[in-house]
């Protein structure tokens, strides 16, 4: 078993520098709140690592689930974004609210 398997090509991440090797990416979901760390593309990813790591599954698998689980982070924060800048306009009475 081999934590320190790197990656073909680091994984960016939204904070701090890229995920270069399994435990780069284990240590940064270990940052995310359990809510978000419990969603479904999360637990895949953690999978993925897990198999990567104990020579069960490629790696390819390991990055792609990653890049995946953090894709659908930043549409979550996308959408709330547009969902309070909504509401904040019809607030506010704006009537031609585009987003």
């Amino acid at each position: 078993m081999s934590w320190d398997r790197p990656f073909a090509q680091p994984v960016p991440l939204p904070k701090g520098p890229p995920a270069q090797t399994l435990r780069d990416a284990a240590s940064y979901i270990r940052t995310l709140p359990l809510p978000e760390r419990d969603r479904q593309e999360w637990r895949l990813a953690i999978q993925m690592l897990i198999d990567a790591a104990e020579d069960r599954g490629p790696m390819l698998f390991a990055r792609v689930g990653i890049v995946r689980a953090l894709e659908t982070r930043i549409e979550t924060t996308l959408d709330r974004e547009r969902q309070g800048k909504l509401k904040e306009s019809k607030v506010n009475g704006d009537r031609d609210a585009s987003i």
